[in-house]
């Protein structure tokens, strides 16, 4: 296997040659960081119908229980590019994560493949990106990949938070150059918390994901409360209003162009009128997908009526046809239209 020395500069030559930006190292404890807010976060009832939080919650918390870990490595793909023009007319807007192809597909390859030239030289590990039952960030944050920023993403001081992450374990002890928590930098700003088009932020580092944007727009099959749903404005699929305000954000450079601009912008009338089978591989290999057919279309039905024109009228009239629950959100929209 050979030295420590040797793992760390290998897992930095590995991680450069896949493309990852950043790498840092530390120890696994008893218990993950953080795991106690977690746990407080969801106990509020926080996570909402995330209900794979709670089921993997353990694993969560000791991820010894996967391996006999003595590390976690956190490696960072950076996913920052322009937004392409505003084609107006009726379009929504997309969060920029999702613009390109679907991270979990793009960095979860990156990860395996790492962990594959890992085995290859006897050494066994488990991780993965978000979709595992991993607390990335916290794990990033212990390492010094960053600080938990107000609105609970991880910021790198001079990049941003334009930034995806994952996680290897293994079962080797290490340090990577350049380790250890950052200190907070956000100071007295709040530009995050006051910015949010919902209120969704309890407090600094508190998000209650049942009044956030994203939450409604991906993460759930059913209808939007009302009261929620003039706050979305032209957000189709997810939101980046707390990041584009963040002043650590102001001009990071450009990321992974696997994660290019495809879907910045989608046509809303698209979304209404192509059957589920012509939507759906319409987004292959997007994370756009998540929502379903009705999802897509319900959203595009709350963005429809915040746009306030006329023009979105008879597009809300065919989404009549489209099921109970994008039939409820388009009379919505017709009514907010007036």
């Amino acid at each position: 296997m050979g030295s420590v020395n040797n793992l760390s500069e290998l897992l930095q030559r590995e991680a450069a040659a896949l493309g990852l930006q950043h790498v840092r190292a530390v120890s696994v404890e008893e218990r993950a960081p953080r795991i106690e807010a977690f746990d407080a976060w969801l106990e509020s009832g926080h996570h909402g119908q995330m209900r794979y939080l709670a089921r993997g919650r353990d694993d969560r918390a000791d991820p010894r229980r996967r391996l006999p870990a003595r590390t976690a490595v956190v490696f960072a793909l950076e996913h920052h590019h322009e937004l392409p023009p505003d084609p107006g007319g009726l379009t929504g807007r997309v969060a920029r994560y999702a613009w390109g192809r679907d991270y979990h597909n793009v960095l979860g390859k990156r990860l395996r493949k790492l962990r594959r030239n890992l085995r290859h030289k006897g050494i066994d590990s488990w991780g993965g990106v978000d979709t595992a039952p991993i607390l990335e960030r916290a794990w990033s944050e212990s390492a010094g990949l960053g600080f938990s920023g107000k609105n609970c993403v991880q910021i790198l001081p001079a990049r941003g938070s334009w930034m995806l992450l994952g996680v290897v374990f293994l079962p080797v002890a290490l340090e990577v150059e350049g380790s250890g928590p950052l200190r907070e930098h956000c100071g007295a700003c709040r530009r995050c918390l006051d910015a949010c088009p919902t209120e969704a932020f309890v407090d600094a580092r508190e998000l209650d994901s049942t009044r956030c944007i994203s939450y409604w727009t991906i993460e759930t099959r059913g209808s939007i409360p009302v009261e929620l749903r003039a706050g979305f404005g032209r957000w189709v699929f997810g939101c980046d209003v707390c990041q584009e305000v963040c002043p650590h954000n102001a001009a990071p450079p450009p990321g992974d162009e696997a994660l290019a601009p495809r879907h910045a912008w989608l046509d809303l009338a698209e979304l209404i009128d192509l059957d589920d089978g012509p939507l759906m591989e319409r987004f292959n290999g997007s994370p756009i997908k998540r929502p379903g057919p009705d999802g897509l279309r319900r959203n595009a039905c709350v963005v429809l009526g915040n746009l306030g024109s006329s023009e979105a009228i008879p597009v809300l009239e065919r989404a009549l046809k489209r099921g109970p629950l994008v039939e409820e959100h388009a009379r919505w929209a017709l009514d907010r239209l007036g």
